[in-house]
């Protein structure tokens, strides 16, 4: 993965250079100290991934995402930011980031969202996965915003299924309230926790509730 990074502090995008250049498979083509020099910077050298902070002199991350995704929808995005509110996940997810991760984060799961990445997937930081799906469990967003912003790689059953377990259903419980059989959601729920890099159920529930 060619990666750029765009954060307006020195010390930061060093960390996080000096994490991605212990792994084998990224290399950190760029730094970007703002948010215009980072749409300019991704515009002109394509990186296949840019971790993109969101407070940044000039323009913010989330309208920098926007900018760079408007011109190059093959780059993806990951914000990596201290601000972990409703406003700043969701307008980041419905901008186009790939995936959310805090600063505070281990180095692995900045690597590890870095991989998902790669695969084409998605990925959350555990804090702000709670956040977004104690926001849809209470209802607040519905089935077709989750397929369409928050889980973009989920399919509208899959969402379906998602919103169910997230009330705590059983697999049975959806089922029947979907009309599928037992082996149908069996499936659903493995494809759901592929997609979202969890390992099963529990992980699921630990990491998103």
């Amino acid at each position: 993965m060619r990666v750029l990074i765009a954060d307006d502090h020195p010390l930061f995008r060093q960390g996080v250079s000096s994490v991605l250049a212990n792994t084998p498979d990224n290399e950190v083509i760029a730094e970007a100290g703002s948010g215009e020099e980072a749409v300019q910077m991704a515009c002109n050298l394509l990186p296949d991934l840019v971790l993109m902070d969101i407070q940044m002199p000039d323009l913010n991350g989330i309208e920098a995402t926007r900018k760079i995704l408007s011109k190059c929808r093959d780059i993806y995005i990951i914000i990596i930011t201290m601000f972990e509110d409703d406003t700043s996940v969701f307008s980041a997810m419905q901008a186009g980031a790939r995936g959310y991760v805090l600063k505070d984060a281990e180095k692995e799961d900045i690597l590890r969202a870095v991989r998902a990445i790669a695969k084409g997937e998605v990925l959350f930081s555990s804090g702000v996965a709670s956040r977004m799906i104690d926001y849809f469990a209470q209802g607040e967003v519905t089935q077709t915003v989750v397929a369409s912003t928050l889980f973009p790689e989920l399919t509208s059953r899959e969402s379906e299924v998602l919103f169910l377990l997230s009330k705590g259903a059983s697999n049975s419980e959806v089922a029947e309230t979907l009309g599928l059989s037992n082996k149908t959601v069996y499936n659903y729920v493995a494809n759901i926790l592929n997609k979202l890099q969890v390992s099963d159920r529990q992980e699921s529930r630990g990491r998103f509730h």
